[in-house]
């Protein structure tokens, strides 16, 4: 007999918390479905109506157009303040002393005389310096060694060294004879490139 009246008095127990949750559940839903069905009303009031003339379009058109009108300040004061007016009279412009109304003339560039400088003086009183002058050749003329109707041949030296050479040949790997003559002859320096030099016949 006690286990029924456990159960009996549990069954209960949870009959009454259902109830109550039911009851919650409800008041919350109700609240909630309130509080949407004013919101929607509110913002279905606030809408324009169409003009049955425009349609949509103008409808749109209407709701773009006063969503783009600016809100003027409430704080604007119209009145016309005299003493402001004053003050900003008394002030003098100070600029830098050009006169914006009046077109004056570009600076005017001096052409180049020539390359590099634009003063003559300079360019003048200016010269390529002068070819240094090639060193003379070390080599001496003293007689022929050749026989009539032979190709001309000389002979050179050098210090000890003797040498025998005809027109085009190079002695002492450097000195190149350009031509013969009877009382000199003339040779260059090809390894210095220098310019041609005239060597006389040494007598004895």
């Amino acid at each position: 007999m006690k286990l029924g009246t456990e159960n009996r008095k549990q069954l209960i127990a949870v009959m009454v918390l259902g109830t109550v949750l039911i009851g919650i559940i409800a008041h919350e839903a109700m609240s909630s479905f309130s509080t949407n069905a004013s919101t929607t009303t509110a913002y279905s009031t606030s809408l324009p109506e169409p003009s049955p003339a425009k349609g949509l379009r103008g409808t749109q058109r209407g709701a773009s157009s006063s969503a783009k009108k600016p809100r003027l300040a409430q704080d604007l004061d119209p009145t016309l303040h005299l003493e402001q007016l004053a003050a900003t009279e008394q002030i003098k412009y100070q600029g830098s002393g050009r006169n914006i109304f009046v077109a004056e003339a570009d600076t005017v560039i001096p052409t180049p005389l020539g390359t590099g400088h634009t003063d003559p003086a300079k360019d003048v009183a200016w010269q390529a310096p002068a070819p240094a002058p090639a060193p003379p050749i070390p080599l001496k003329f003293f007689g022929f060694a050749s026989h009539p109707g032979e190709p001309k041949r000389i002979f050179l030296s050098k210090g000890d060294d003797v040498f025998i050479a005809g027109e085009g040949e190079i002695v002492d790997r450097r000195y190149k004879v350009l031509r013969i003559s009877p009382n000199s002859v003339e040779m260059q320096d090809v390894v210095g490139s220098g310019s041609p030099q005239t060597i006389p016949l040494t007598q004895g």
